[in-house]
């Protein structure tokens, strides 16, 4: 919830209205995400718990690290196919994003790490794997 003013407005503590804002170069390469502080639940640019509805949300800064849990390849808005995937990262916590590498080579229970927080184009997360993605086909 924000305080308005004449010209400017302030996050009010504990809110998550201003848990995005990137505020140092240190964060500008992080994912963040809000966790519960009533039942703990994971959630990724969330007002409300899904669990609980509480709006008690403390934020949290993500490892990086993840699994593929779905990737599709697109054609559409782009000169090349590019992949869209859902990522769910350690901490529990689903958010989307892509993964670098040909569309065809990504899979469900690939694991990543992040590489850019925001994508310059798409503004979405960017990942590479950190397993071998020649793996043979099936």
């Amino acid at each position: 919830m924000y305080h308005h003013s004449a010209s400017v407005s302030f996050p009010t503590a504990g809110s998550a209205a201003g848990v995005l804002d990137p505020g140092t170069a240190d964060t500008r390469d992080a994912i963040h995400f809000q966790r519960c502080t009533w039942c703990g639940t994971a959630m990724h640019q969330r007002l409300l718990c899904p669990v609980c509805q509480g709006s008690e949300l403390r934020t949290e800064r993500s490892e990086g690290v993840g699994t593929v849990r779905h990737s599709t390849v697109v054609h559409r808005n782009t000169p090349a196919a590019r992949n869209v995937s859902l990522i769910e990262m350690a901490e529990g916590f689903v958010v989307r994003g892509r993964v670098m590498g040909p569309p065809i080579g990504i899979h469900s229970g690939d694991r990543v790490r992040l590489s850019t927080a925001q994508d310059p184009v798409r503004g979405e997360p960017v990942f590479q794997l950190l397993d071998e993605p020649y793996r043979a086909w099936t």
